[in-house]
């Protein structure tokens, strides 16, 4: 009885169901698969309509004393502002192919500098003056040593050089404030062929490092800006931290930068769309690799390389392999820009969307960001990976302006950074300290000299002047050494000349049998003499380290005597003995 009202329930729902319109069924599903696709491509329409199409504000991230923001952030309209994307592309996802596929750049004809580096790489330098924008100019596309003209330097992001979308954008808007622009492609990329063993990867800091120091040897009095995009972000970041104060560059900007690839790696194999995105990652670094087949099929296995799925088998079978990491994690942890976040000594500013497909907001370094003066961190809900497109027509990128801004203002305050020269003398830390020496030479007569870095330098720079002397007797070009090198040099024939005299003295020395105290005093000259190093290496680490020396002096004295007493036991043992008879005689 049961089954067959339950039948008969079944059979009326079915006919129900056959009373509603099919296009009403239809309308539900397009409803749903709009609710689906809004929540898949997150879609933000919505928001902006309800916000009254003002968009997302900017949230700036710095430190409360931070004279870069107070006197050249706080100048920039834009990261005071709002952002609103483009109405159509109003989703991270959209924006981020829409400026792989088409982006629509202005028109840019660069002129090619082939740039060759210390290890035999080739890099194609691309640049757009300001005299390439002015109508009626009769300039032949050169610079001038003593032009103060601003120069930019732009570091693409990953299988990205000076063609792409988002880098026209940016040196057309550059160019057209009056600045000279130069793109620094990556190996192998904008049409140059591999000429060494090296590949780029995330954290090579070699080429930027040469080019910027070319820059600033060739161009002294034009102030050197840099803006790293995605990948290069982390290239350019990670750079301006190993350098600290040392490095040329006046001013930079870093835009959607990835901060920890191990995160960055984690999140986009984490979700299906993400997981589309490193697919497709992974077959432009394919492609990349097929460019370089002789070259690269000689260092790694090639037949793995074509098999890679994803950018980590990729690092695993090719970047790993060459560049010598251990393990991919290794990789990603030691080229995190992240890490070298407390060390930039540049006037940074840093531009990031919230909603990026690819770095995802969880590796961004708030803290440091925060705690470090010369950094400003600007980061917006939306605009995806580089897009943010604005206006209808999406003919403009949002985070050009505030980069030109950032520049303009920082580039007439006093916050521009000057280069500063740092001596290679002590380290601060005491494990560094330690680790540099004084080191211990045993020489062939018995004696023990320390040899610091100092007299290896004399050595070096003793050595290389022979050899330009050499070189000029036989009328080679001879270079011209500086102030401080020239200190060195006397130091050095200093030393020489010490060495001479006691070599001299050495040898009358040897010849005298009778004399004691010729030979006595020849000695204590040579202990003095190796004792010299140690002792004023001694006073060095003392006065870099304080009191943290003396502790150490403590513990060892403390740890050491029993030793030292059994030592001093066992050498003395026999005049020991023999005066505890005499002492017995005595009181006896």
């Amino acid at each position: 009885m049961a089954t067959a009202v339950e039948d008969s329930a079944a059979q009326l729902l079915l006919r129900a169901a056959a009373l509603v319109p099919l296009e009403r069924y239809a309308l539900a599903a397009l409803v749903l698969a709009a609710a689906f696709l809004y929540r898949f491509l997150e879609l933000h329409v919505l928001g902006d309509l309800l916000r009254g199409l003002r968009g997302g504000r900017v949230a700036l991230t710095f430190h409360p004393d931070s004279q870069v923001y107070h006197r050249v952030a706080a100048k920039c309209r834009s990261l005071h502002g709002r952002y609103l994307a483009t109405p159509w592309l109003a989703s991270p996802h959209l924006q981020t192919l829409f400026l792989g596929i088409w982006g629509i750049p202005p028109s840019v004809t660069y002129r090619r500098q082939l740039y060759t580096v210390r290890d035999g790489g080739t890099i194609a330098l691309d640049w757009l003056l300001a005299s390439d924008r002015e109508d009626g100019s009769s300039c032949d596309g050169t610079i001038s040593s003593d032009d103060s003209t601003p120069i930019v330097v732009v570091v693409p992001g990953l299988t990205s050089d000076s063609t792409a979308a988002y880098v026209k954008h940016l040196v057309f808007s550059m160019v057209s404030n009056g600045w000279n622009v130069v793109v620094g492609n990556h190996r192998g990329l904008g049409g140059i062929s591999i000429t060494s063993d090296c590949f780029y990867n995330g954290g090579w800091t070699e080429d930027i490092r040469e080019v910027v120091n070319y820059l600033h040897q060739k161009y002294p009095e034009a102030p050197l800006f840099t803006v790293g995009t995605s990948l290069g972000a982390n290239i350019l970041v990670k750079y301006l931290g190993e350098e600290g104060e040392s490095t040329p560059v006046a001013g930079a900007a870093s835009i959607c930068s990835p901060w920890d690839l191990l995160v960055t790696s984690r999140f986009i194999s984490r979700k299906l769309v993400q997981r589309c995105y490193d697919k497709a990652l992974a077959i432009g670094l394919k492609g990349y690799a097929k460019l370089h087949q002789p070259v690269l099929a000689r260092l790694a296995n090639w037949e793995a390389i074509t098999s890679s799925r994803s950018t980590r088998e990729f690092d695993h079978h090719a970047t790993c392999v060459v560049a010598k990491y251990e393990t991919v994690d290794t990789f990603y942890r030691k080229c995190s820009c992240a890490n070298y976040i407390g060390n930039v000594s540049v006037p940074l500013l840093c531009i990031s969307a919230l909603d990026d497909p690819l770095c995802t907001r969880e590796a961004i370094p708030w803290d440091e960001c925060r705690a470090n003066k010369n950094i400003v961190l600007a980061t917006t809900p939306n605009g995806g990976h580089l897009g943010f497109f604005q206006g209808l027509t999406a003919g403009r990128l949002w985070w050009v302006k505030p980069v030109s801004e950032f520049f303009s203002a920082l580039h007439d305050s006093p916050c521009m950074h000057r280069q500063k020269i740092q001596e290679h003398g002590l380290q601060s830390s005491m494990e560094s300290s330690i680790d540099k020496g004084p080191y211990v030479n045993l020489m062939e007569d018995g004696m023990v000299a320390a040899v610091t870095n100092e007299d290896t330098n004399i050595h070096d720079s003793l050595d290389k002047r022979t050899v330009s002397e050499m070189e000029g007797s036989d009328g080679m070009i001879n270079v011209q050494q500086n102030g401080s090198t020239s200190v060195l040099q006397d130091e050095s024939h200093s030393a020489v000349k010490n060495t001479n005299s006691s070599e001299d003295n050495v040898a009358p020395a040897q010849g005298l049998v009778g004399s004691q105290e010729q030979r006595e005093e020849l000695s204590t000259d040579k202990i003095r003499d190796a004792i010299a190093p140690v002792k004023k290496s001694i006073n060095q680490l003392i006065r870099s380290q304080g009191r943290s020396v003396w502790w150490l002096a403590y513990i060892a004295v403390v740890t050491s005597w029993p030793l030292l007493g059994a030592l001093g036991f066992f050498l003395y043992r026999k005049k020991f003995r023999n005066s505890l008879p005499a002492r017995r005689l005595l009181r006896g």
